[in-house]
């Protein structure tokens, strides 16, 4: 449980919110605004209902750092054992992302403008899933043409393992990723996500 979370736990265990007391989402929303401006807020995150299932949205000051198709407690403890354990419910700091995403699921966005916060890949993996961000929409590629990319042509395997642990998908679009031959590998949010999302961009017939 986040600190704002169980503050929201505590207030309404002592009746905070009931008719005729303070006001609980004014309360919580001072909270929140003064964690901000205290700096203790490393993570905000939210979740999001999207064609493809629940999401977990999170950013830090830099930017959009996950995406998550957990559940969301798993994407919580992930968050607060990777970057920080000051993982704010937040859902203001995530409206452009959120935003952005309601836009792309109704086919009015084709790309994506907003910060990312990479933090969570390094090395080789980064430099895949950054040459991936340039795939266009409606578009897709293979293991091995990313592998090729990248200067590495015999990485086949590092480029699946890069898109297995991509961890800002969607906006980061490891969907877009095919099996040499054109079938469609694997998916972390799962096989019939990654169907509707490539169909979605018209990838996909049928």
């Amino acid at each position: 449980m986040t600190p704002i979370d169980d503050l929201e736990a505590r207030l309404r265990r002592e009746g905070v919110g009931a008719a005729g007391g303070p006001d609980l989402d004014e309360l919580l929303t001072a909270a929140l605004a003064r964690a901000e401006a205290e700096g203790l807020v490393d993570v905000a995150w939210v979740t999001e209902d999207t064609p493809v299932g629940r999401l977990t949205l999170a950013a830090t000051d830099q930017g959009l750092v996950r995406v998550s198709y957990a559940p969301e407690d798993r994407a919580l403890e992930e968050l607060a054992t990777r970057i920080s354990p000051r993982v704010v419910r937040a859902p203001r700091r995530l409206d452009p992302v959120r935003r952005q995403l309601e836009e792309y699921f109704a086919g009015r966005r084709r790309a994506f403008d907003i910060p990312l916060d990479r933090r969570l890949s390094r090395g080789y993996r980064r430099a895949v899933l950054e040459e991936l961000s340039r795939v266009p929409y409606g578009q897709t590629v293979s293991y091995r043409d990313l592998a090729v990319r990248t200067g590495r042509p015999g990485a086949s395997r590092a480029v699946g393992s890069a898109m297995a642990t991509n961890p800002i998908p969607i906006v980061v679009p490891c969907h877009r990723v095919l099996r040499t031959g054109g079938a469609l590998g694997g998916y972390g949010g799962g096989l019939e996500a990654k169907v509707w999302l490539l169909r979605h961009e018209g990838a996909l017939m049928g």
